[in-house]
């Protein structure tokens, strides 16, 4: 997934809300890896979710930043910071007029609070599925080739996973009328199960459906049964479950939380998942989700990047 972020004078103003007093480290700034990486890099709005919701930036500054700030050629937007917004010809057509002026595509559009896809009721699954529409269209103004949506139901996983499929079906069917894919992160619960969630992939029979295989959210129950905040008490393998999603993977989620001062993110083995996505013959958009607390957003992000450059490096 984020979440889920105009010119260069704003984009350099922003810059500085964003800097904590902690300093990159030196091997950043030297850091130029050779060669061309075999993945592209896109950068997720969710890392800069803290500005986002505190008003300091708005979704419109987003593609200026990423490319001013960051040197960034693609963006994945999140809908919770223009959620209003999907039907707003004029906002889109703005939105769009910023990417273009800044030389930036838009990857895809993360999708939440519409519903879940794999609500086990019919009529409350269809609502979900007729809820995402407007996200479809809106993807397709701005070029994206994705929206990603959540696969979440109650009950046994069986009867979510068969709801899943259905929803997924359905509203990929209506995604490929627009030439979009509708891809589904491991977010919790069923979905960080990566043979679940490759199961329902594959049954839904569609070529536009398909995961974005996120390196950390493999959680698969909290305590007292909450999807976000609880205490994780059971966790997915993230390494073969990256490795299950990616047959079907039409974007990946390179998220970050904690590095050491060698740059190396000390909570997922970044080689090893950066192999298994290039032995997956993989070689589109790799999106940067930073969600550290250690870091400021500013930094994360610059490490995240110079990390995938690095990793793109060595494996050649």
């Amino acid at each position: 997934m984020s979440t889920r972020r105009q010119f260069l004078t704003q984009a350099a103003q922003v810059t500085g809300s964003l800097a904590l007093a902690a300093a990159v480290p030196q091997w950043l700034h030297s850091a130029t890896p050779a060669g061309k990486p075999f993945f592209k890099i896109s950068l997720a709005e969710w890392s800069l979710n803290k500005d986002l919701f505190g008003g300091k930036i708005s979704n419109l500054d987003f593609p200026g930043i990423a490319r001013n700030t960051y040197g960034i050629e693609a963006v994945e937007f999140v809908n919770q910071f223009f959620k209003d917004k999907a039907k707003d010809s004029a906002y889109l057509a703005d939105l769009k007029k910023r990417c273009d002026d800044n030389g930036v595509r838009a990857v895809l559009i993360m999708i939440d609070g519409e519903g879940g896809l794999g609500d086990v009721n019919k009529n409350a699954r269809q609502t979900a599925v007729e809820n995402h529409y407007k996200w479809v269209d809106a993807a397709h103004y701005l070029g994206c080739h994705s929206i990603r949506v959540n696969a979440f139901g109650e009950g046994t996983a069986e009867e979510v996973g068969k709801a899943a499929t259905a929803g997924l079906h359905d509203l990929g069917a209506y995604a490929a009328k627009a030439g979009l894919n509708v891809i589904v992160e491991n977010h919790g619960s069923y979905s960080s199960n990566g043979k679940w969630l490759s199961k329902v992939i594959k049954k839904s029979k569609l070529s536009n459906v398909g995961t974005l295989p996120d390196f950390g959210n493999f959680c698969v129950r909290r305590e007292g049964g909450q999807m976000w905040d609880g205490k994780c008490v059971e966790q997915y393998d993230p390494y073969l479950g990256v490795q299950e999603m990616m047959p079907f993977a039409k974007g990946v989620s390179a998220k970050t939380f904690q590095f050491d001062a060698q740059g190396n993110e000390t909570t997922i083995d970044y080689m090893r998942m950066m192999k298994i996505v290039k032995d997956a013959k993989y070689n589109s958009f790799v999106g940067i989700e930073y969600e550290g607390t250690t870091h400021s957003a500013d930094e994360g992000i610059k490490l995240t990047k110079a990390l995938l450059e690095k990793v793109a490096a060595a494996l050649g």
